[in-house]
């Protein structure tokens, strides 16, 4: 049986989410399970743990400059020691495919957009347009070019609650439980903490939740503690201390989720929760291979991106509000 290594280069949580079908695909392809190589930054080894298809998962550093050569020499241990039939790259960085290469692999199948051709032994590229393309069809088109099936183009995530819960028992609480995703990588994505504070008001009030999670990362926790020191009440469950294994539990434990585009945002609709996503500054037509519900607001225009926060000012609390009660009762 042939033995596969994946390859993503990409930092950001969300990015790796994307990817999980393409992954799984990979696999069912080849029959077989596989190991990948991403960056720490994504903590892989915590998220993807659970998926049956991965063997094992590698972090490397896809740095540049002076750091360049190490990280490739980084790679081609894990492929010397490995002894991979094949390696799937599913991005246009040289330098997963330089370390294959140098390590002997007889199959280096990647994007070939520009000086990749040179190191890879697949003749099938993309075409550099391809590159205008969203992740998820850039690697829809990777995949058929290959002649690789993709059933299921929708992320889908499987985790154990079970070994979620040790150290965590402040997040288990009884009631209805709901989730804000209050921070973003790119500050130009967040709703206001205001608004977050008059959303929350409103489904109390109207006995959707009893409590709301507040996700946000460590560097962000200012804003979870605006929210709740303007708000001044006591529904709210701060998880900005909380490791990735504890947003994934109060992300389960929610009714719903409704946050700002992020990485927890994929990882919600991922997990199969009722997934709503505030967009008003970039393109909702990225989330169409995903089971987030998009709330745009009126006069929203598809595939612009506006790189100032208070383009999120246009969506209000009382329509966010009403667009969530609709479909909650649809």
């Amino acid at each position: 049986m042939n033995k596969i290594c994946i390859v993503y280069t990409h930092h950001k949580l969300g990015d790796l989410i994307w990817q999980l079908p393409y992954i799984k695909a990979i696999s069912q392809h080849h029959q077989t399970n596989i190991d990948l190589i991403v960056r720490e930054k994504t903590q892989a080894q915590n998220i993807l743990k659970d998926l049956k298809h991965i063997n094992q998962i590698f972090y490397n550093d896809f740095r540049k400059g002076i750091f360049y050569w190490l990280d490739v020499f980084k790679l081609k241990k894990i492929f010397d020691t490995e002894k991979y039939d094949y390696v799937y790259i599913l991005d246009k960085v040289n330098k997963p495919a330089i370390a294959a290469k140098l390590s002997g692999i007889q199959n280096i199948i990647a994007p070939g957009i520009k000086n990749q051709k040179k190191w890879i032994t697949s003749k099938n590229y993309l075409n550099e347009d391809d590159w205008n393309l969203n992740y998820s069809e850039q690697s829809q088109k990777f995949l058929k070019i290959n002649s690789i099936k993709l059933n299921d183009k929708f992320p889908s995530l499987e985790i154990d609650t079970e070994r979620l819960k040790q150290g965590n028992d402040d997040l288990i609480v009884k009631g209805k439980k709901i989730a804000f995703g209050v921070d973003s990588f790119e500050d130009f994505k967040m709703w206001f903490e205001e608004d977050f504070v008059e959303l929350a008001s409103l489904l109390y009030d109207k006995g959707l939740c009893d409590y709301i999670y507040l996700i946000c990362g460590p560097d962000k926790s200012h804003i979870a503690k605006k929210i709740i020191d303007s708000s001044k009440k006591q529904y709210f469950i701060d998880c900005s201390n909380k490791d990735l294994q504890g947003v994934i539990l109060a992300i389960k434990n929610s009714d719903f989720y409704i946050g700002n585009n992020s990485g927890p945002l994929n990882l919600s609709a991922a997990l199969g929760i009722k997934t709503f996503g505030l967009i008003a500054n970039d393109p909702v037509s990225e989330l169409k291979y995903s089971n987030i519900k998009p709330i745009t607001p009126e006069g929203y225009v598809d595939n612009i991106w506006i790189r100032d926060r208070m383009g999120m000012k246009k969506l209000k609390p009382n329509y966010v509000f009403n667009q969530i009660q609709k479909n909650l009762s649809s």
